[in-house]
């Protein structure tokens, strides 16, 4: 800034120099407001009259007393009136508050300067007087579900326990620690008055609904090793609830599995989005080898020529493994799969793990894969919401809490191709009237995919047994680990649970 400008001016007809003040008020405050926001303390020293030699000092004793993460100081008029600038500061950290200011303008060596003293850093501040952040201990927010009862009690069903813990781990600062933060105005050592009070966490509203929760947890009962269900509204994502039998580990959101053939959903869904009907005949012989590995059916079945929708209700994996191959291909059957969210992070609100889909290394892992086996590996919740997104019609990232509460940045949901939704609305149901879960009484409307998922090795290896579905604006999915086949063991768990709702 230019201190002064020579400007003639015409008196009595003789040409007379006088000097003007550059700039303005208004430019000089905005200009000193612009540097206080970025810590520009050298560019806000130049913009004063007069600063003190512990200028700088007092402006970051200022931020540290307060423990702030960020401040952004703006003018709040267009105009300056009388050389008075009026400013809201925007203060971001343990307590995040609002404060107005005011800056004094006055002409100082032909410029315009900021006439400094301490109440310009806060209208209560002055000499030997400090704004200081307060710590407390206080009471944790509620934690409710849907309905508003509380879940952080005693009495809450250990999974549902399991939930608030994650929680807490996600929000400390809310529903964890129990600190208060509050900002007092301080004399020396001398407390004067409370500027800012402790923040009242308001009670955290989640999605988890209770009936569901207890329809869940009945029907994990004669589970006789530990099984695990995940439900949810697919209309909006939000999970309804968690199960774990036993607890302490809480497999339904942290557990990875090879989701076995209940991954024929995502498959399906890529090959029909390659133009395949449901109608189409296609071959499903009891053995085949692919790239130089024998793949088999359960139980060594021959379906023979059978249409792609009886393929897929009567799980053939001979026909999806061969299929993939001659008609996907890894990069294709990755790209489907990251649309139902496989290798995107999960931040529902609590812990949880994404689905892994490594890219194939060949023709044998690229069947495997197209049938949930070899690299494949995908928690309950994560096929949940593979289910959700064919009940949908979009894949949405599952949530525990209001999306605005979600940490970072929540995906978007990604809608699924139309005529997808529609094949896949027309296979899952088959699975249930005609297919492997046929025998599974299972309420009207219900539509699903059993899975058999192998692990370990030997002639015949252990098996998780799987079933996802959906009913109505509920999807959900089951996994009991090394139960075996899917439409024995998972398969009777989801009916007996949907019933419970019906």
């Amino acid at each position: 800034m230019t201190a002064a400008v020579l400007v003639p001016v015409l008196a009595a007809g003789v040409t007379i120099w006088v000097l003007r003040t550059d700039g303005t008020p208004e430019r000089t405050a905005e200009a000193y407001l612009r540097a206080w926001s970025a810590e520009d303390y050298p560019r806000m020293r130049e913009l004063v009259a007069d600063p003190p030699a512990d200028f700088e000092r007092l402006h970051r004793r200022f931020r540290a007393d307060l423990k702030l993460k960020g401040a952004a100081f703006r003018l709040r008029a267009t105009d300056v009136d009388g050389g008075l600038a009026d400013f809201r500061a925007q203060l971001t950290g343990p307590a995040t508050f609002t404060y107005d200011g005011q800056l004094e303008l006055v002409e100082h060596e032909r410029a315009w300067k900021v006439a400094w003293d301490p109440a310009t850093i806060h209208p209560l501040m002055a000499k030997g007087r400090r704004l200081r952040l307060v710590t407390s201990k206080g009471p944790t927010a509620p934690v409710l579900a849907a309905d508003g009862r509380r879940i952080d009690t005693p009495g809450t069903p250990g999974s549902v326990q399991q939930l608030v813990e994650g929680l807490r781990q996600t929000y400390p600062d809310r529903v964890g620690t129990g600190e208060q933060h509050r900002v007092d105005l301080y004399d020396g050592d001398q407390r004067v008055r409370t500027v800012v009070e402790a923040e009242q966490h308001k009670p955290l509203r989640t999605t988890v609904d209770l009936k569901v929760h207890q329809a869940g947890a009945d029907a994990l009962e004669t589970a006789g090793k530990p099984a695990s269900l995940v439900a949810l509204r697919p209309s909006t994502g939000e999970i309804l609830a968690v199960v774990n039998k036993p607890g302490g580990f809480n497999r339904a959101l942290l557990g990875k599995y090879p989701p076995g053939s209940t991954f024929k959903v995502v498959t399906a869904a890529a090959l029909v989005a390659g133009g395949l009907s449901p109608e189409r005949t296609v071959s499903c012989p009891a053995e085949q080898n692919i790239g130089g590995f024998p793949f088999h059916n359960a139980g060594f079945k021959d379906f023979g020529t059978l249409s792609f929708r009886d393929a897929f209700a009567h799980s053939c994996n001979t026909t999806f493994g061969a299929m993939s191959v001659s008609g996907l291909g890894g990069s294709r059957l990755a790209e489907v799969a990251a649309s139902f969210g496989f290798g995107a992070p999960v931040t529902p609100g609590v812990p949880a793990v994404k689905a892994d889909f490594p890219a194939p290394k060949d023709d044998t892992d690229l069947a495997s894969a197209s049938i949930g086996q070899g690299r494949v590996l995908a928690s309950p919740l994560n096929m949940a919401s593979v289910a959700a997104a064919i009940a949908d019609g979009a894949w949405r990232p599952p949530r525990i809490v209001a999306a605005g509460l979600l940490p970072g940045r929540a995906p978007h949901p990604r809608p699924l191709e139309p005529r997808v939704v529609r094949a896949l609305r027309d296979l899952m149901p088959a699975v249930v009237t005609d297919g492997t879960a046929h025998a599974v009484r299972f309420p009207d409307g219900t539509a699903g995919k059993t899975g058999t998922a192998e692990y370990g090795s030997g002639k015949e290896p252990p098996a998780h047994s799987w079933f996802i579905g959906y009913r109505g604006d509920l999807a959900f999915a089951v996994v009991v680990e090394g139960g075996g086949a899917g439409s024995a063991v998972a398969a009777p768990i989801a009916a007996r649970f949907l019933t419970a709702l019906s």
